[in-house]
């Protein structure tokens, strides 16, 4: 029988949507697993082969739970509100919601014929109306609770586009989406308080099967610091700068202030003969990004105020500065800068020629790895270089308080008591989390469920006024002065509040795209309730998230977000866990090689020829530049599914993705190397349909099924799926030496194919006369007797060298392997006539003779 993937794949796909093969039951008494995607979103490019391989992931692990008896949830919807619909909308005068919907359904179909198990009844959009109807509820439980507020806030704002972008849709300076030259303005937005759980989303990382590295990038991005704050009043002013520091002990070191130039005292200090300068260099950081901004190798600059404060210890006046290496968004937006013992501090210091004053003494010991430790030592003192590391402190004393001799943890107590106990300043703790900017100026997103009255109050709307849909607009457009498109429906946003009777105004804002993808986990257990947005029963079945697979660019504030409303609903006692996402996986990335002329163009892969490692343009001879990237539609690198599961099928680019390398490493997209995945395929069906097959058993058969299925398995538990496929194609290897396949060995081993290709193994199922679906059917169960070698190859080496081997019963001893040793020809040759001076034996490998 020939292998016809494309047949068998379309029937098997038809079969399992028309017998809902794999749809969850939440009344199942099975014990429960719930696997999930990060649910993508729906572009106009559709799924490439780099998307696939979380996506087979998580399948496999599906199919395998199935296997062992669980109640699987495996669901898959579509995150598609979002800037790049607007865009386009804007772009073309098409409504997002009619480009989306044709983009959903190219995911859908791509997703079908990849065979994945997913359970589509529960499928939805974020875009959907029955489903953010939910999304605005959530946000009046935030409201109420006093975790949404409006305040002005410095934003990336992108003028082309006319809208705020988070951090995560810039990229040096300019918008992701159409290259744009972003700023940095105020503008008045909505925001959540995600800083009240900044605890609670540190400790209960302890209790994640996460990742570490995982762990650390989100305890960096929350940024817990435990310090104080100390304040300086403002010479000759009434204002008073607040900084924070965690090293309060190096007080009197600290010789200059530093403010952001977004710090709002800046205009009210600055002196009039300053007004000029600070004003240029404030117009010049609004065009940076904060990652530009605070590079460690960038040149310090920054312009003086012609403000001082005064010290809180010895009231001598401290210059005040402005410069972009310090943020607003961290800390208070101001620092004491400490030049002698901070390196940015230190690089500041010398390029305005500020003094740097030590105050801590270095033990020549922490300096036994510079070549020159005395000098060093010397220039340190002398605040010619600068110490970051701890000592003693020196020069710290002034008017009864006397730091000199204490050790860090000693002077930070000491000073921190004096600050409380003269009311300048007190124990602190200070997070790099800021709270979450929550508005767009944008039409493709969800309205905020809030009215605005004259007197400046404010009503979130009621469940019964839900969901509140965006008005039908043919413009999509930010206005010029940055206004969202929602302000040119004048009958939508005016309007007279039925409840109270009030004349109001709806907000003009929508919300970013992060709102819909952070509860997506909870509606997937109650996706069709009209009521509520899930039912306790449904939540306390599923919750929660067994396994979450997904890429490492949501690793931080996607994962940050679900958790914080995932924790504000817990304490309204809405959901049972404390937590979203008990074991969380990230899928390396799939790279491919991409080809650029010398214009910058870019270059078909079929149309290049490689010649000694270099790369060269068909049509025109041209060298071209060559080089790994990320799957892109812009880059011409990007590999559909669907070329690759015309001509090989869908169960090879399964086994493919898996086949490449540990799920979670980068790899390098090789479309050559599917054949490698296919060809096994055709081998495993020429060997489950051959005439070979036979009713008997055979001891050694069976324990080559049973050996194979131990490792597979426990492959499979720990996702080490490369390694699984490694190991069915040495069964492969094995058992087709045989003279005859058992029924029951070929039965075993299709059940442990089905995880990675299910339309091949649905199909050999049935072609060995089961009538069920192997979907459903049990993980085959290995005999423990059968796992353990009856035989052993025995090598024996005279002097290092191969001269004979054995096949014998195993566990033999020293004595009997010499004995067959030297009564064989082949061994005796090398022997006769010499001494045996040492014997080398490693049981059921090895016996060397040196002689």
């Amino acid at each position: 029988m020939a292998y016809e993937h494309q047949r068998i794949e379309k029937k098997w796909q038809s079969f399992w949507e028309k017998h809902k093969t794999f749809k969850a039951d939440n009344s199942s008494t099975k014990p429960k697993y719930y696997v999930l995607d990060m649910f993508p979103y729906p572009s106009g490019a559709g799924l490439h082969v780099g998307h696939v391989e979380g996506y087979t992931a998580s399948d496999i692990i599906s199919r395998y739970k199935r296997q062992k008896g669980f109640e699987v949830l495996h669901p898959m919807g579509w995150d598609s509100f979002g800037l790049p619909a607007e865009q386009y909308a804007i772009r073309t005068g098409t409504h997002p919601a009619v480009t989306t919907k044709k983009n959903i359904d190219t995911y859908r179909r791509q997703l079908h014929s990849l065979g994945f198990s997913y359970d589509w009844e529960r499928e939805f959009a974020t875009s959907d109306a029955k489903y953010y109807k939910w999304t605005q509820w959530i946000f009046t439980i935030l409201y109420n609770k006093g975790l949404a507020y409006e305040a002005e806030m410095y934003v990336n704002y992108c003028p082309v586009l006319g809208t705020v972008l988070s951090n995560e849709e810039v990229d040096n300076g300019r918008a992701i989406e159409g290259g744009h030259l972003v700023e940095r303005r105020p503008l008045k937005q909505w925001i959540l308080k995600i800083t009240e759980y900044a605890d609670q989303l540190l400790e209960d990382l302890a209790d994640l099967d996460w990742p570490d590295y995982l762990k650390r990038l989100q305890i960096n991005w929350i940024g817990k610091s435990e310090g104080a704050h100390v304040q300086f009043r403002i010479k000759d002013h009434s204002g008073i700068i607040k900084v924070f520091t965690t090293r309060p002990d190096t007080l009197f070191g600290a010789t200059y202030m530093v403010l952001a130039p977004e710090h709002p005292l800046i205009e009210e200090i600055t002196t009039a003969t300053q007004k000029a300068e600070v004003n240029a260099y404030k117009q010049k950081a609004a065009n940076e990004t904060d990652l530009d901004r605070t590079a460690l190798n960038k040149d310090k600059s920054g312009v003086f105020t012609g403000a001082y404060a005064l010290h809180p210890i010895t009231q001598e006046p401290v210059p005040i500065w402005i410069s972009d290496y310090v943020l607003m968004t961290y800390g208070t937006g101001a620092i004491m800068a400490v030049p002698a013992h901070d390196e940015r501090d230190f690089e500041f210091a010398q390029a305005f020629h500020l003094p740097i004053r030590c105050v801590y003494d270095v033990d020549s010991k922490d300096l036994a790895d510079n070549p020159n430790p005395e000098e060093l030592k010397k220039k340190i003192l002398a605040g010619e270089a600068c110490w970051p590391g701890s000592g003693k402190s020196i020069n710290s004393q002034f008017s009864g308080l006397d730091l000199n001799g204490l050790s860090v943890e000693e002077a930070k107590k000491k000073i921190i008591d004096w600050l409380e106990a003269n009311s300048s300043g007190k124990r602190a703790t200070s997070y790099k989390l800021r709270d979450w900017l929550f508005a767009r100026q944008r039409y493709w997103g969800e309205p905020f469920p809030i009215l605005h009255f004259a007197d400046g109050t404010k009503r979130v709307l009621d469940l019964d006024e839900l969901p509140l849909c965006p008005p039908e607009l043919s413009n999509y457009a930010p206005s010029p002065e940055g206004l969202s498109p929602l302000g040119r429906a004048k009958e939508w946003v005016d309007i007279t509040d039925q409840k109270t009777g009030k004349q109001a105004k709806r907000d003009l804002n929508t919300m970013p795209q992060w709102a819909g993808s952070c509860w997506y986990y909870l509606r997937f257990c109650d996706p069709t309730n009209d009521e509520e947005a899930w039912s306790p029963a449904s939540v306390k079945k599923w919750l929660p998230v067994d396994l979450y697979i997904g890429g490492v660019e949501h690793a931080v504030l996607h994962l940050l977000y679900s958790r914080f409303w995932h924790k504000v609903l817990y304490d309204c006692g809405l959901v049972p866990t404390k937590e979203p996402f008990k074991c969380l996986r990230n899928p390396g990335m799939v790279t491919a090689r991409s080809f650029q002329l010398s214009t910058g163009a870019y270059v078909e892969p079929v149309d290049t020829r490689e010649e000694n490692g270099e790369f060269f343009h068909v049509k025109t001879g041209e060298k071209l530049r060559s080089q790994i990237d990320k799957m892109s539609k812009s880059k011409l690198n990007g590999v559909t599914p669907d070329e690759i599961i015309e001509e090989f099928g869908a169960d090879s680019l399964r086994l493919y993705e898996m086949f490449m390398g540990p799920l979670e490493k980068e790899k390098i997209w090789n479309t050559d190397a599917v054949n490698g995945c296919y060809r096994f395929l055709n081998r495993f069906y020429d060997m489950a349909t051959s005439s070979k097959i036979t009713d008997q058993e055979d001891p050694e058969a069976m324990r080559i099924v049973h050996k194979a299925v131990h490792g597979i398995e426990k492959d499979i538990q720990d996702l080490q799926f490369n390694t699984a496929i490694a190991k069915m194609m040495e069964f492969i290897n094995e058992f087709t030496r045989l003279s005859a396949y058992p029924k029951k060995g070929i039965s075993m081993m299709v059940q442990v194919l089905m995880p990675f290709a299910p339309h091949m193994a649905e199909e050999l199922w049935e072609s060995l006369g089961n009538k069920t679906t192997v979907s459903l059917e049990a993980f085959p169960e290995v005999d423990p007797s059968l796992l353990h070698e009856s035989s052993a190859t025995y090598v024996v080496q005279v002097n290092g060298k191969v001269r004979a081997r054995f096949d014998m019963p195993i566990d033999l001893s020293q004595e009997e392997v010499m004995k067959l040793a030297l009564d064989n020809s082949s061994v005796q040759k090398f022997i006769d006539g010499k001494d045996i001076q040492k014997v080398v034996f490693v049981p059921n490998r090895l016996l060397n003779l040196v002689v």
